[in-house]
């Protein structure tokens, strides 16, 4: 059996010995370099699993050898060795295209997770789980699925913006499918969905007997999602209060539960997006500088569906199929002039509000094919229909829910079968349109 191969660039021989003691335990192989020359030299010998290189050397920047090994041994991921509390040199690194970092004083267990989610990376085989897809041959859809990839293969936190609708879910999604951290729990929450006074509790935990009404231990999202990915959906709409509290977890990488006398380490990755400006907010006030910087360190930003309006054939195409699978009955053709009247529409609510649209459509059409005037699209100027948009795509959502519960008699288990959403979905979306 081939044991892992790591190189160290370290001008310190006390860590230089630290990192090689820490990884002989975990079977790796490991050769020392006390400078940027030195390192490209090993490199230039062998093949390597992993390097861990220091940010100051004799002879140059950390940053310069990332960006060498990016260039000429780009499946090789890299790891910064950042001073303690110094978040813009690990930000930096990151940027550059480090894997990860880790900070001195060398945290050990922060270490051995950091380095088995690298070697992961090399070892990671095709999930078998349904492979998840963003639909498009645009060349704009195109660039987004190959930042993806590549982002997989990063430990980054990735902040993904774009309008509602255009798949930022989605594209986490597929981030944490497609690397190292595949094969353990993807947690999404949505942060406007959260009480404020409950937040703390659903972030971190709490322990039987906190407070009232904590009859058992709570291990909270950032436990549940513990060796995977954390995904924080409108994350503009956290507290003040509450974004202080995340951000020391994530530099940290420690939780304190409430009413635990003592911290958790956790080693999670973390995604978030939001619909909002994100930096309009921050220079409002309203939204943390420190925090905003610690998780839009890559920004992956989501296309609207007015910037590949040559897309739209494909994935009405999709959804009429996913629609009719869901409904178990026969999919109906789409004319070409219904495909030209959505080309021309300015979509508001893109892909969602393309589904929304195509779903009603298939109720009202006659026969089994869509004419542009079973689409009804709405004839109002975008100016008008922009702010309203939101409550739009609500009304809409509640009445294909209750639709759903009258049909089960109230079940909810079978309404979200028919819906083709998870039971926690359905629960999550009767509290938010605030449906009883």
């Amino acid at each position: 059996m081939n044991c892992a191969t790591a190189l160290i660039v370290d001008d310190e021989p006390d860590i230089r010995e630290l990192l090689e003691i820490t990884l002989a335990r975990m079977d790796i192989v490991t050769h020392a370099a006390a400078n940027i020359s030195e390192g490209k030299h090993l490199l230039a010998e062998q093949a390597f699993d992993l390097c861990l290189t220091d940010m100051r050397l004799p002879d140059g920047d950390g940053i310069d050898l990332i960006k060498y090994i990016q260039q000429h041994h780009p499946n090789t991921p890299v790891a910064m060795i950042t001073a303690h509390g110094n978040m813009e040199a690990a930000i930096t690194a990151l940027k550059a295209g480090a894997y990860d970092f880790v900070s001195k004083p060398v945290n050990l267990n922060n270490l051995r997770n950091l380095v088995d989610t690298a070697l992961r990376l090399s070892q990671t085989k095709p999930t078998t789980k349904k492979q998840l897809k963003l639909l498009g041959s645009s060349s704009v859809m195109a660039t987004t699925r190959a930042t993806i990839n590549k982002l997989a293969r990063s430990q980054a936190p990735v902040y993904i913006s774009g309008e509602s609708g255009t798949g930022k879910e989605l594209a986490a999604r597929m981030i944490h499918d497609h690397g190292a951290r595949c094969d353990a729990a993807f947690v999404a929450v949505n942060c406007g969905a959260i009480p404020s006074e409950l937040m703390e509790s659903e972030f971190f935990g709490h322990k039987k007997g906190s407070f009232t009404g904590a009859h058992i231990d709570n291990p909270g999202l950032f436990q549940s999602a513990n060796g995977g990915t954390l995904f924080l959906d409108e994350v503009a709409d956290l507290p003040l209060a509450m974004q202080v509290k995340l951000l020391r977890a994530i530099q940290e990488k420690a939780i304190r539960p409430v009413g635990a006398s003592e911290e958790i380490p956790v080693n999670v990755r973390i995604l978030s997006a939001t619909h909002k400006n994100l930096a309009e907010l921050v220079q409002n006030g309203h939204f943390r500088q420190d925090l905003f910087y610690r998780i839009n360190v890559i920004e992956l930003a989501m296309p609207s569906l007015r910037d590949r309006r040559g897309d739209i054939p494909e994935l009405a195409t999709h959804l009429l199929t996913r629609l009719a699978d869901a409904h178990e009955v026969t999919a109906p053709d789409i004319r070409d002039e219904a495909i030209r009247a959505l080309q021309s529409y300015h979509f508001p609510g893109n892909v969602r509000e393309l589904e929304n649209i195509l779903e009603r459509a298939m109720t009202l059409c006659d026969g089994n094919s869509i004419d542009a005037h079973d689409l009804n699209l709405p004839k109002t100027d975008i100016s008008d229909t922009a702010p309203n948009l939101d409550s739009q795509l609500d009304c809409t959502e509640k009445a294909s829910i209750l639709k759903a519960l009258e049909q089960t008699g109230h079940n909810k288990t079978q309404a979200a079968k028919i819906l083709g959403i998870s039971f926690n979905a359905l629960r999550y979306r009767l509290r938010k349109l605030e449906i009883n």
